[in-house]
Parts: structure tokens; sequence; C-alpha cells
């Protein structure tokens, strides 16, 4: 029996519909990009143009309105999530959401309910589950080099301490719901730490701005500490405030071992590039950039460098998603899995604001 195609229509046509989702989708057999909602159209800047074939509507309400769609992508701003997401559920389409999910837990789960009364798919774009160094540090966990982990260090550091310029497209550097470096950058780190670890037992949050000049207070940096049951602690951090020729990204201490690992992952500077994942090399990380292993042998430590696995890439997110929508395991990152994330941000940000450890 020949496998089902499902038609993909995509809310948005900016940086994250063309980098983090039509490259993908394109990649997966079952999937077709059937529709793109482009509010205004510019000759060198036409959905129509890129994709030949592919329908293009000016708002959402018209494109799920098509009974031919079967996905509807939002990448738009996170404070239209919701109502993107509602409407698109309500139509019967199954949805994906770019993170952050939304800016609120209730609206998160809200939409959760939705999703199941109305019997669609509702996830959420958690692609960073599928970065390589996130992957190598995975495996090394679930194979006990580590042994019990009592620190989990995670971050997403950059040295950026000058005002960003004012720019009406860009929600990342605005004061709005759902708009902060906790909300943005602070989804990933969260999301990969509950996904490895489960959920923590309480939180602690230190959520501001690093930058001597912040005229709008745009929340540019935190550090959000979980406490977990069995002693583990997660440090999950970002700054734009770090002059470092490496910036680390992992350090992962056990009784047995330690991680340690700089640089980002690289599948995002490629597609930036023009690489597409199909090309040769897409994903693989260079040898310089590999992570170390220190492990305890013989009463001493033995540090080796660790070689960073080949991925699965972020296509692995579509490949799940298609295989969640045929009845054949999970979704790649549930809406339920993005509420909790979402959740635990709301106690972080109260945290901060009343200086106090909250139970989750």
């Amino acid at each position: 029996m020949a496998s089902k195609t499902y038609n993909v229509g995509v809310v948005g046509y900016g940086f994250s519909a063309k980098i983090f989702h039509i490259p993908f989708v394109s990649q997966i057999p079952e999937l077709k990009l059937h529709a793109v909602v482009q509010r205004t159209p510019k000759p060198d800047d036409d959905a129509e143009k890129d994709h030949p074939g592919v329908k293009s509507y000016r708002t959402t309400e018209e494109m799920v309105q098509d009974p031919a769609l079967d996905i509807v992508i939002i990448t738009t701003a996170p404070d239209s999530h919701y109502d993107l997401a509602k409407l698109s559920l309500e139509a019967g389409k199954h949805v994906v959401c770019e993170k952050p999910f939304t800016p609120t837990f209730k609206e998160a789960a809200e939409l959760v309910q939705i999703a199941e009364k109305n019997k669609k798919q509702l996830a959420v774009y958690q692609n960073r589950r599928w970065d390589a160094d996130f992957v190598t540090l995975s495996k090394l966990i679930k194979n006990g080099s580590l042994g019990r982990i009592s620190e989990f260090e995670t971050h997403f550091d950059r040295h950026r301490p000058e005002e960003p310029a004012a720019d009406g497209h860009k929600w990342k550097n605005k004061v709005m719901p759902g708009g902060s470096a906790v909300y943005d950058l602070g989804t990933h780190l969260l999301d990969q730490a509950v996904h490895l670890l489960g959920l923590p037992k309480r939180v602690t949050g230190f959520i501001g701005s690093a930058r001597a000049v912040n005229t709008n207070g745009f929340e540019d940096s935190f550090t959000v500490l979980l406490h977990y049951a069995n002693g583990t602690l997660v440090t999950a951090k970002a700054t734009v405030v770090s002059p470092e020729e490496e910036q680390l990204r992992f350090w992962v201490r056990g009784d047995k071992g330690s991680f340690k690992k700089y640089h980002l992952d690289i599948q995002e500077d490629q597609l930036k590039a023009g690489i597409k994942p199909e090309d040769n090399g897409y994903g693989r990380e260079p040898s310089e950039r590999y992570g170390t292993l220190t492990t305890i042998q013989d009463g001493k430590t033995v540090k080796e460098v660790f070689p960073t696995v080949e991925p699965p890439t972020y296509t692995e997110y579509y490949r799940k998603l298609v295989r969640a929508l045929g009845g054949e395991g999970d979704l790649p990152a549930s809406g339920a899995e993005a509420s909790q994330v979402i959740r635990l941000i709301e106690l972080a940000r109260e945290s901060s604001a009343t200086g106090r450890t909250l139970d989750v």
C-alpha cells in the first residue's frame, strides 16, 4: 500500500520558514509543500516564484479553508501562535508550531485541549533535540559513561554587548509577550534538559539584562536552575556579555565522568550559508570542535577527545512527525511537552521577580 502524502501549508515566509522548515519538509517523500501564507510578496521575495506550483495566500484564515491542506506549520512571532494554532486546529488541520510555543502556560494548555477535542496532532518545533552535540551527550548519559549526573550545565552564550538597533520586523529583540532571551534561547536549553532528565522539583531564575545600555528593558540574559529530587542540578544559561574565543556549550559532571563541549551545533550556520540538508557534510562537525570526555580509571582521571556522533539532523523531526501521523510512535515534540517548558519559564520569571525558589 502506498504511503499517504500530507499537504503542508506554512504560515509566514521569513527566516524560520525558509531556513528551518521548508528545506526539511522537502526531504520527506510523504510531505508536499502545498501553500504559503505571505502577506506582502515582493519581486525578490515571493513564495510563488521560489516554489512554482505552491499556492500563495495572504491570510491564514483563507489557507485553512483549503480542503486539500493537512498540516499547518506556524513560523510567525510567538504572540500570534495561540490564535493561529487554534484557528488551524479548529479547521481540522494538524499543527506544527515554532518555539517558543506560546507566551503563557494557560494558552499552551488550552491548545493541547483543543487539539485533543478536534482529534488533531499538535507538535512544537523543538528541533535542537537533534543537535549533534546534544545527541552525543544523550548517548553518554544513557549508556552510563558519566554515572549519576551531579551537575548539568547548558549554555547559549554570545558576545553582543551593544544594544541592537530597533527593527520592527524582528521579534527576538522586542519587549512583547513571549519575547525575551529565556523564551527564545531558553526554550531550547530547557527542553533539552527536560527531554533528557524529566521535570525538576524546583526552579530558581535570574532573568534580566547583561548590557550596560538597555533602553527598552529587553530581557537579554538569563540563568535558570532546575533542582531535581535526586540531587542533580541543571544550570541553563544565556548571556550577551561573554568575550570568549570559544563559547562553552555543555559541561556535564557525573560520579564516573565529565563531558565538556564548546561551540554550538553546526547545522544553523550551514543552513544560513546555503548548505542544504541533502548536501554532503551537512550536520557533521569538524574534529577540532569535538568535546572531551574525562573518566576515572584505576583511580586516575583519563581525558580523551570524544567524537561528535553523526546526527540524524533536523530532518529527523519531520520523519518522526510523519510516523506519528501514521500512528507509529510519538510526536517529535508534543504540545503537552512544550507546555511544560513554558510553565518552567513562567516559574523562572516569577522566581527572578520575587527572589524565591519555587516548587514545580
